[in-house]
């Protein structure tokens, strides 16, 4: 025989706090690199340069 657990509201709110939180995250990079596509540039070069560093 199975057990269902029950989802308190707690569970609910969290969830529905990380699914926010994934939807701010998401709109937040299509900004960045929609409307100002140099601060993503920036940003890839950044990254790229410290890899770079990492690597020697």
């Amino acid at each position: 025989m199975t057990h269902r657990a029950r989802h308190t509201k707690r569970e609910d709110f969290r969830g529905e706090f990380l699914e926010l939180l994934g939807l701010t995250l998401t709109v937040g990079v299509f900004v960045l690199f929609v409307v100002r596509p140099e601060a993503g540039q920036a940003l890839v070069h950044t990254f790229a340069t410290t890899t770079a560093g990492l690597a020697h």
